[in-house]
């Protein structure tokens, strides 16, 4: 049997380190020790009651979203809440913000964010609902300016730090997962109006969830342009932390953990869909 199909059949935590040792080779290691550090955090501090505080990669990623005349936001997969909340601060004063999560337990913890970090006369302009993103598309064509889509992914960090997900770990769960993602990038992009933003990201190391989405949107829809992910939004009124820089990939953005002080992993990609 080849080395190849040797490691497609392992699970677990050898399946696991055979996998990302194939994709990163030596560097997987460092990566992997970075992981075990704490996360570098950023304190976002909205005017509401409470902080919150997140990944300083999820802050990168989400200030690099266009909201300049943007009336209508999406935040499609929002739980638990922090991207909503760099979004909230952002947009301009007569915009919506509808943050959406699939989950009713974590759109609960969405909920709660927003109630209890942003002040009350933002809040009274963020929307929280509780749908399945892949279908949203049936009745909300072309209705949004800007959409963030931060897709549920392999994550992982939380898999290494989890002796039972890191059992159970096989390659069927990315192949999964892309599937999943997949259908969220091409229901965001039927909901987002010509000459509107998107920003998509995982906090997720392989390219099938990355750059191999992003790469089947490009194919299949002629009007979706890459956009270099400037930062777009303020943030320096909101954090005091510094943001991470990030390493370019074919289509994308990642922000990784062993070269960003603990910070990431964050792959992001922004694009902007043609009249």
């Amino acid at each position: 049997m080849k080395q190849k199909d040797r490691e497609k059949k392992l699970t677990g935590a050898q399946g696991f380190d055979a996998y990302y040792s194939n994709l990163f080779g030596e560097r997987w290691q460092a990566i992997k020790n970075a992981f075990s550090l704490a996360p570098d955090y950023a304190e976002w501090k909205s005017g509401g009651e409470k902080s919150y505080f997140l990944d300083s990669a999820s802050v990168r990623a989400a200030v690099s979203l266009p909201l300049e005349n943007a009336s209508d936001i999406l935040d499609l997969c929002a739980a638990p809440g922090g991207k909503t909340l760099v979004l909230a601060c952002n947009m301009g004063e007569n915009a919506q913000l509808l943050s959406n999560e699939r989950s009713p337990e974590r759109k609960n913890r969405l909920l709660n964010t927003v109630r209890d970090c942003l002040p009350q006369e933002i809040q009274s302009r963020v929307q929280v609902i509780c749908k399945d993103g892949a279908v949203m598309c049936r009745a909300n064509e072309s209705s949004f300016d800007a959409i963030l889509l931060d897709a549920p992914c392999s994550s992982e960090r939380h898999v290494l730090a989890d002796e039972k997900y890191l059992s159970e770990w096989s390659p069927s769960r990315i192949k999964t997962l892309s599937m999943a993602q997949w259908a969220l990038l091409s229901s965001a992009w039927r909901m987002l109006r010509a000459g509107g933003y998107l920003l998509y990201s995982t906090c997720a190391l392989s390219p099938d969830e990355n750059d191999c989405v992003i790469e089947k949107l490009l194919k299949k829809f002629d009007d979706a342009k890459l956009c270099e992910p400037k930062i777009a939004l303020n943030y320096n009124e909101f954090t005091k932390s510094a943001l991470p820089e990030y390493e370019k990939t074919q289509f994308g953005a990642h922000v990784l953990p062993d070269k960003a002080n603990g910070a990431g992993p964050l792959y992001f990609c922004l694009l902007q869909k043609n009249h």
